[in-house]
């Protein structure tokens, strides 16, 4: 589908990695965590050989290492599952419509809001009940709440985004911003921040507003860049829930345009997220660590992320190491029957 009368053939990605500065750091248990992880999600989702092969090169494991580099074993197996979990709902998400999605929703919160009595022989249910139940055991109350909660934001903006794919709809970008901050399922994983670092913020942080501005800026840099990143695999199937489409259509921008204007986002989320940081006050020193730490655990998701978008074969195939120093990238053709 065309966006504008000229048609590239190629685009240059903006220099991310070079705009953040952040320390990468692995989690020295990211090898075995992450096979055990691959399994236990293999072990119910069913998946065809093609599927399959799909998952195995997300690399899900290596970037929750990334993201959780400090916790022990138990709790990076717990969100390792998670993230494999997660981006396997994502992938079921964008093949339903939005009844499907709701009842694909009502199943995983059932199992998340009683891990223990929800009953169900559903794959997602099965999975969320499995993963949660390791949660709650350690977890503490206002992160098992805030992990909650922020499924439930997912699923409510995932369904919006399925309406707009049946209607054919390209939102403006204002309205596009913050259902994408929750389609992106960032919420949930800084509420495993928390977990993995076994601490329990209490309601006056997590609702003070630089913490909040400090969630925001890290969660629109994480899905503003993958809306770069994963912009050429989703226009080769028309999938139009993307900022960079949104930006050609409202303000006319050709491709690469679109792409330095959402570079440009980018580089200013993480601008405003160590402008923020200088503006933290204080509520005790026992708090004041554990929201040091907090904030460590948002900034290890900003650079880890970063980098395993690269490593990853969900973007760039097996090309991820070539484009992540070169950052040229050939457009891919329209896949067959999409628009």
């Amino acid at each position: 589908m065309p966006i504008c009368d000229s048609q590239p053939t190629s685009f240059v990605l903006p220099d991310l990695v070079g705009h953040c500065t952040y320390p990468l750091h692995l989690n020295p248990h990211w090898d075995a965590v992450s096979r055990r992880s691959e399994q236990w999600l293999l072990k119910e989702a069913n998946f065809s050989i093609t599927k399959r092969e799909t998952f195995m090169g997300l690399k899900a494991g290596e970037l929750t290492s990334a993201c959780y580099p400090s916790c022990d074993e138990y709790h990076l197996q717990v969100a390792s599952d998670f993230m494999s979990y997660l981006f396997t709902l994502d992938d079921w998400s964008d093949e339903f419509d939005e009844n499907d999605t709701n009842g694909l929703a009502k199943c995983v919160m059932g199992a998340l809001r009683d891990p223990y009595g929800f009953e169900t022989d559903k794959a997602p249910g099965i999975l969320a009940k499995d993963f949660f139940a390791r949660y709650m055991e350690k977890g503490g109350p206002g992160c098992i709440k805030r992990f909650i909660h922020t499924m439930d934001l997912f699923f409510n903006a995932v369904t919006q985004q399925a309406i707009d794919r049946r209607l054919g709809l390209v939102p403006d970008l204002e309205s596009y911003i913050p259902v994408r901050r929750d389609t992106s399922g960032c919420k949930p994983c800084f509420a495993l921040i928390e977990f993995a670092a076994q601490i329990d913020l209490p309601d006056e942080v997590v609702n003070h507003p630089t913490i909040m501005s400090l969630e925001e800026a890290t969660n629109d840099l994480i899905t503003w860049s993958n809306d770069i990143f994963s912009y050429n695999v989703e226009q080769a199937r028309g999938d139009t829930h993307n900022m960079v489409v949104v930006v050609m259509r409202q303000r006319g921008l050709d491709l690469q345009g679109a792409i330095d204007f959402v570079g440009d986002l980018c580089k200013q989320s993480i601008d405003r997220f160590e402008a923020d940081r200088q503006k933290l006050p204080s509520w005790g020193p026992e708090v004041d660590r554990d929201v040091q730490t907090y904030i460590r655990g948002l900034q290890d998701w900003i650079v880890g992320s970063l980098h395993w978008s690269f490593d990853t074969t969900r973007y760039f195939g097996s090309d991820g190491a070539a484009i992540k120093m070169h950052r040229q990238i050939k457009l891919l053709p329209a896949v067959t029957g999409k628009v």
